[in-house]
């Protein structure tokens, strides 16, 4: 195993001894405030980010691990930035691009709504706490099969606010798994130890791991019932071609296989969502690489085939026309 090159920089000490309501190091970050995402970007130093980001659900919702599939998302689709003392300000969650059936194709973005927590370079140990929002908006239409091409226009120049951009994006809540009261959900050290990792999501030359667990929600409504109507067809739709990700009640897992620490660029940090959607909507590929396919803990792949996607698709056409 080839040593991390790990910049100069690092103190640590975060958080100061003074802070009585906090023994460090510790998972308990109720004494700290819920910080806006990207409200303090200019103070971040260092980053630590996820090579391997691995996610894990149920494709079959309520039960036992019957169907658990693993993907991994993108190279450093994720990153966590923090000061040379650990106080974290800002975490990168994922946003990737996904064509199904051939003919629509969506951007999935998992935002990062607020956080807080700490990371320790020296006992490669971190927490966190975080508020995710899931969205999910069609590419431009010159992206779209030939299908919705056609009626492109219908939903551009709709007096409804139709999901063709982030900013009328179908929102997703999420909570702390069980208590759809508690919109906070930690970030923690180590892997997951709910379910058993196969060999090909484990990666033991990560410089420290982490893992987060989320329950999905129902959709944000709208003011507009036949809009969150439309939604609803779009989701079961996402649902389908991805294994129920994003089903209300199932709980998204995902593992954090970081690299060594690394300086932040401000403007990078700023500008590193636009410029991943950006290639999304071009070239429907990542930046830093393509991510795997899904697959269950035998290997074997997921196939979206089995499910009724060209149903859905026609109840979506129906709902336009």
């Amino acid at each position: 195993m080839i040593k991390e090159q790990i910049p100069t920089g690092w103190q640590g000490g975060f958080p100061s001894e003074d802070q009585k309501q906090m023994v460090y190091p510790t998972t308990d970050l109720t004494s700290l405030p819920m910080l806006g995402n990207m409200d303090n970007i200019n103070l971040l130093q260092r980053q630590l980010g996820v090579k391997w980001p691995m996610f894990s659900w149920n494709t079959l919702n309520g039960e036992k691990d019957p169907k658990r599939c693993f993907v991994q998302f993108a190279p450093y689709i994720s990153r966590i930035g923090y000061t040379n003392q650990g106080r974290i300000y800002s975490i990168i969650c994922p946003q990737q691009g996904m064509w199904i059936g051939d003919e629509i194709c969506i951007n999935v973005e998992i935002s990062v709504t607020g956080q807080r927590g700490w990371v320790n370079e020296t006992t490669k140990e971190l927490a966190a706490d975080m508020t995710v929002e899931a969205k999910i908006w069609l590419t431009p239409s010159e992206h779209q099969g030939n299908l919705l091409k056609a009626i492109w226009p219908l939903l551009k120049h709709s007096a409804r606010k139709y999901p063709i951009d982030k900013e009328n994006a179908i929102r997703v809540e999420t909570y702390l798994p069980g208590n759809p009261k508690q919109p906070i959900f930690q970030l923690g050290k180590g892997l997951c130890p709910r379910y058993k990792n196969p060999q090909f999501a484990m990666h033991e030359e990560a410089f420290t791991t982490g893992h987060i667990d989320v329950e999905i929600g129902g959709i944000i409504p709208t003011n507009d019932t036949k809009l969150d109507k439309f939604n609803q067809y779009f989701l079961n739709l996402f649902n389908l071609t991805s294994g129920n990700m994003l089903q209300k009640g199932n709980v998204l897992s995902w593992n954090l296989w970081f690299n060594s620490p690394e300086l932040v660029s401000t403007p990078e940090w700023k500008n590193h969502a636009e410029y991943w959607r950006t290639s999304i909507d071009a070239h429907h590929s990542s930046p830093e690489g393509e991510g795997t396919s899904p697959r269950y803990f035998d290997g074997t792949n997921f196939n979206t085939k089995t499910f009724a996607i060209k149903e859905i698709i026609n109840e979506i056409l129906h709902h336009i026309k």
